[in-house]
């Protein structure tokens, strides 16, 4: 028998708990052993919940235990959250997660101690919920060189974006939609400024690459810039607003990774990725693109690929299936600064617009103000397109995806 712990007892904790209940048959011809949960740790009771007896307030009772062999953490957040696996993993059990922020800022801290104990540290759920993704990565692709990275990474985001292009809905309103549907928490900052994001991005590239990046090395902005002239822009052009994550791989080995919005060619399979569904491209240098895709968030779909950890580290408990990346430093990840693309810029001043780009194409909407211009560059990098906006200010200047 497999004794299984869950610590938080929210939306994902609750729904592993149900996972693991309602396919336990299922579950059990997989493993060819018995999983059960023992222990369910959170600072709440849940008197109405048909697990009620399987709450803890101590942490330190599922850590002495030698009966669990395998912690689901699902607390959220860096602090708590790593204490606890911290001293899980010591005490020699396997741990899996769906914090994205822990295994951002932490991963490699967390892998190796899982490694020196002979216990496994899985995180499946950590990007893309239920879309499978890290272990293809590990296992599938091992074969490549992974090349680039770019996906849609956010749920929250690729919603509002979504509403604002079918819908023409504003982002504030959009904003206050995905809310009420229980997309967007009350405090978004997280999804729309592209921290969430930004932690998936450092996590892919980790694994890919292979020497830990940290989400202070990346940067990031969000879609709080984005207007409807912007999206009816795109729309002129054949293209749409995403907001992109993207790590590439530098002749020289280093990593430039940032996220930002990009304007995505209508014919890119990754501008047909609408509402909370989120979308992984990879490309290797062996297999060429491929491209994951499926909901990023959600109760069961995110408790599904926990739930799959949890019989990954049941199934190779004497054999144990490592994930590993080194160490990061100040010099594995560089900024985008030097990468070349094409460049959406939107503004005032036609005149000084076309004398400092008169290489571009210009870009129409119907009611836009006489003075607004909007065009798209030739390839350059950031350097060269700010030192031709010299007295200008763009209200849009965003990345085209080619």
């Amino acid at each position: 028998m497999v004794n299984v712990a869950i610590l938080g007892f929210g939306v994902v904790g609750s729904g592993v708990a149900e996972v693991l209940d309602t396919n336990e048959r299922h579950i059990e011809g997989k493993v060819d052993d018995l999983i059960r949960l023992k222990y369910i740790l959170d600072v709440r009771d849940f008197p109405d919940s048909p697990f009620a007896g399987k709450v803890v307030h101590d942490f330190s009772v599922i850590e002495q235990d030698p009966e669990v062999s395998i912690v689901v953490e699902t607390i959220g957040g860096a602090k708590v959250a790593l204490d606890f696996t911290r001293r899980a993993l010591q005490a020699g059990k396997s741990v899996i997660t769906s914090n994205k922020e822990l295994v951002a800022e932490h991963g490699c801290e967390l892998l190796r101690l899982a490694q020196e104990k002979g216990v496994s540290y899985l995180f499946e759920a950590s990007v893309g919920g239920g879309i499978p993704i890290i272990r293809p990565l590990n296992q599938c692709l091992a074969a490549n060189e992974i090349e680039e990275i770019t996906g849609i990474l956010n749920g929250t985001t690729n919603y509002i974006l979504t509403r604002m292009i079918r819908a023409g809905l504003s982002f504030d309103d959009a904003l206050r939609e995905a809310q009420a549907n229980g997309y967007a928490e009350q405090d978004p900052t997280a999804d729309i400024e592209g921290h969430d994001a930004c932690r998936k991005i450092c996590i892919l590239a980790s694994l890919a690459f292979g020497r830990h990046i940290y989400p202070r090395q990346v940067p990031t902005e969000g879609i709080t810039g984005v207007t409807l002239a912007d999206v009816a822009y795109a729309d002129s052009c054949g293209k749409k607003l995403k907001l992109l994550g993207r790590a590439i791989r530098r002749t020289d080995g280093k990593v430039c990774a940032y996220v930002a919005p990009h304007l995505v060619d209508r014919e890119n399979p990754l501008s047909g990725v609408e509402d909370v569904f989120n979308a992984i491209a990879v490309r290797g240098n062996a297999i060429g693109d491929v491209m994951f895709y499926g909901r990023g968030a959600g109760k069961l779909p995110t408790a599904s690929a926990v739930v799959a950890d949890v019989i990954d580290a049941a199934k190779h408990r004497d054999e144990k299936k490592r994930m590993f990346w080194a160490e990061g430093g100040d010099d594995t990840a560089v900024p985008p600064d030097g990468l070349e693309s094409r460049w959406y810029l939107r503004g005032t001043g036609v005149q000084a617009a076309e004398a400092a780009f008169p290489d571009s194409t210009r870009l129409s909407r119907p009611g836009a103000p006489a003075d607004e211009f909007a065009l798209v560059t030739p390839p350059m990098t950031r350097a060269a397109l700010e030192a031709r906006l010299t007295g200008m200010t763009p209200g849009s200047m965003f990345r085209v995806l080619d």
